[in-house]
């Protein structure tokens, strides 16, 4: 498997330039400035919440031509009427996109993105956003506010949970992907949906995980480690971009011409529309950037081209070019950006194609929900398991303890906006259902998701109540403690609620909440093996249940399908074989942590302990994480033989080829994640201690081996110097391949 993106990458199909050029030309001569502005007009219907304000007015602003696009609605039938209302009594005619967001499926959700990435199975992310775009243009949408490419590295940031982790190159794998699904190759395809990468750009590193602050750092991490996923997506087709909340060199990324221009546009070469988040135009007025007009106007000069839910290009541009603040060049420019995108999609040619005739037998079938099933079973990361305590045996009693054990409406995660949140079962009706008569379930909810009942109310929205028990702490401990004592195991379902993480969702303390962790206490100090079944939407600090507690399942937020997938992990119809996209810290005061972190000049040396004076570590914890990135366990063990190269040098154009030999050395058929990494030993910048540069997911017998071969190039070598040059430079390179970026063979080789 050579490095990099192999083959071509699937790009949606265009119609032929000249005939939408033809079209788009005579339909903007007949267009008013009122009506140009209109189609850079996006309302919300107020359906599904996902900011602040509420358009107001819309179906007459519909009717008068100033509506480009519409977002939040759901039903078919009000789809399909607001479409009406656009082509048949407006003066031009011009249809409606109707855009949603669709982050990790429609009806049949799968797990939330972060766990999503956690797989490693790009065929499997790929087919996600497929199902999602089929059931989403079933209902009316042809446009999804995905994928979300952030790179994130500070676990309290709660939209971590949205995206795929904190590695660039994995995290191009996934954008490329999840475009290629969403839009397909060929847009005539009513099932083909736009996609909107976001968000542009660097949102990921805001300052203190703080959901919407300011982000700071240099051009060259820009490019090197922040940039290449969202330039994927581009790469891979992606029609639209969504700009982000934070700024950029001091100017909000709304407004920022460098960015949207310069480096989308002229460095990029992407052809799409660009549209705001939610008011992002008129949150810059808090930035301290102007009045609405000004604002509106900065965006606008930008290059940013449709403005979402704020109204101020409607409600200033045209002042604004009688000042000579804008000109209609730059209007005529974004206007023209998102009638292509309309003509791409075939809504001149038939405007109700995605919302005529009955498609609900499309949605939530049982062929989908069972790829949501398996995709859950991939996400799932095996943290802990002394004593091969799992796969637990049908026999004897279970103990199924916590506040998430029978919650169906927190299992999809967040962002499941027009999931049928009732429907899905809970943990504890999946292995009812599982297990039949052959095992006895005791349960009990053991405690509230909080002692804190205000926290418990603002993790719990949207429908996501966790329906909080009046009874004491001690009592609902007792309770547990009873159905524990009756029991030979005891599974605990604990973590985070759904709503945890996700926009607006940052957290300072990022441990199992206090009341769930003096529960799991509890139950640890009974004696029986106890198994901790770990809900999380990020990165959450485990020292103490790493210590003492035997076996750890990490199931994330596994999807409308996730309560059947536990079930299959824990009784080991599946083995588990996800692997961490992101770094678990010890505890939050090493925020942000990642693994391709570069030296300083006082690094720790390798037979030093955790603690050096004068050298860059902490007195109280090691620098370590508690789980690095690409860890995850199996039932079964893996072992890697060294490294064999074809060569020890090459030169530029040519290659090298880097074999191993992987054996499952365990009891059970599984699946590894087998990952190679480089280290450029001299460069004209610091360069960091690992990158990940290609992996590649293998099933293998019980006592089976493979030789796994990576095909090395210069280009997987290149990285933009101080100057923003891409080039790679000769000298000394580390190799190292394993099943995480911690436990890895090494070997050298030379680029001449």
């Amino acid at each position: 498997m050579a490095l990099g993106i192999t083959g071509q990458v699937a790009v949606a199909q265009q119609p032929s330039p000249p005939q939408m050029k033809t079209f788009v030309d005579a339909l903007m001569k007949k267009m008013t400035l009122e009506e140009k502005l209109g189609q850079l007009n996006l309302l919300t219907s107020g359906e599904v919440v996902t900011g602040s304000a509420v358009s107001t007015g819309v179906e007459a602003k519909i009717k008068a031509g100033q509506v480009g696009a519409m977002l939040n609605m759901t039903k078919v039938d009000d789809i399909r009427k607001a479409q009406q209302m656009a082509v048949e009594q407006s003066r031009l005619k011009i249809p409606l996109l109707f855009g949603l967001d669709v982050v990790h499926g429609y009806k049949t959700t799968f797990p939330i993105p972060l766990a999503l990435s956690c797989s490693w199975d790009m065929n499997m992310i790929e087919r996600s956003a497929r199902v999602a775009a089929m059931e989403a243009s079933a209902v009316g949408i042809n446009w999804t506010f995905s994928p979300m490419v952030d790179i994130a590295r500070d676990a309290r940031w709660g939209r971590i949970a949205e995206g795929s982790g904190e590695d660039p190159y994995l995290g191009s794998q996934i954008a490329a992907a999840m475009v290629r699904g969403y839009q397909g190759n060929n847009f005539a395809d009513n099932s083909n949906i736009l996609a909107c990468v976001k968000h542009f750009a660097l949102y990921g590193a805001a300052e203190a995980g703080r959901d919407y602050n300011t982000t700071d750092m240099s051009r060259v991490r820009m490019y090197n480690e922040y940039f290449p996923p969202y330039k994927a997506a581009i790469d891979a087709g992606a029609a639209t971009v969504m700009t982000s909340f934070n700024e950029v060199d001091g100017i909000p990324a709304t407004g920022n011409k460098w960015l949207m221009t310069d480096v989308l546009r002229r460095q990029w070469d992407f052809k799409g529309f660009v549209v705001t988040d939610y008011t992002a135009i008129n949150e810059m007025m808090a930035h301290g950037m102007g009045d609405l007009a000004q604002v509106s106007a900065l965006a606008l000069n930008a290059g940013t081209d449709m403005d979402m839910v704020g109204e101020g290009f409607t409600g200033t541009i045209a002042q604004s070019l009688k000042a000579g603040k804008v000109n209609i060049n730059t209007i005529d420019a974004a206007c023209r950006r998102i009638l292509e995108a309309k003509y791409k999609l075939g809504l001149f040619t038939d405007p109700y194609r995605n919302c005529k005739g009955d498609r609900s037998a499309e949605l939530y079938t049982p062929e989908k929900r069972m790829e949501a099933r398996k995709a859950a079973t991939e996400s799932f990361v095996l943290l802990r398991n002394q004593q091969q305590l799992l796969p637990l045996k049908k026999q004897g009693s279970i103990a199924l303890i916590g506040p998430l054990a029978h919650s169906r409406v927190n299992m999809t995660g967040t962002w499941s906006v027009s999931a049928d949140i009732t429907q899905h079962p809970s943990l504890l009706e999946a292995l009812q259902k599982e297990v039949g008569n052959a095992v006895k379930i005791n349960y009990a909810k053991g405690a509230n998701l909080t002692a804190d009942s205000m926290l418990e109310v603002n993790s719990t929205m949207f429908g996501r109540s966790l329906n909080r028990d009046a009874r004491s702490a001690a009592e609902l401990r007792k309770e547990a403690l009873e159905a524990a004592a009756k029991s030979d195991i005891i599974v605990a379902a604990l973590g985070e609620s759904s709503e945890m993480s996700g926009e607006c969702a940052s957290r300072t303390d990022i441990g199992i909440p206090d009341t769930q962790k003096e529960l799991l206490q509890a139950l640890t100090a009974t004696g029986k093996p106890v198994v901790l079944v770990l809900f999380a939407g990020r990165p959450l600090t485990l020292p103490w249940e790493n210590e003492h507690i035997p076996a750890i399942l990490n199931v994330w937020f596994g999807g409308c399908e996730a309560g059947a997938a536990i079930a299959d992990v824990l009784f080991g119809a599946v083995n588990p074989s996800g692997k961490l996209t992101t770094s678990f810290p010890q505890n939050i005061g090493q925020l942000p942590l990642y693994y391709s972190h570069k030296n300083t000049g006082r690094p720790l040396a390798g037979n030093d302990t955790w603690f050096t004076k004068f050298r860059s570590n902490y007195l109280d914890v090691s620098n370590e994480p508690l789980y690095p990135f690409g860890y995850g366990l199996s039932y079964t063990t893996f072992s890697y033989s060294d490294i064999r190269l074809s060569a020890n040098q090459f030169k530029p154009g040519g290659n090298i080829k880097a074999t191993v030999t992987v054996t499952n050395t365990g009891k059970y058929d599984g699946v590894e994640i087998v990952q190679l990494y480089t280290r450029d030993m001299v460069g004209s910048i610091a360069r960091p201690v690992k990158e990940l540069k290609g992996f590649q997911r293998i099933a293998l017998k019980a006592g089976a081996s493979q030789e796994i071969t990576f095909t090395i190039t210069e280009n997987d070598l290149k990285f933009f110097n101080n100057e923003l040059k891409y080039a790679a430079e000769p000298g000394l390179f580390k190799l190292f391949i394993g099943g995480n970026s911690r436990d890895v063979k090494e070997t050298t080789f030379t680029l001449l």
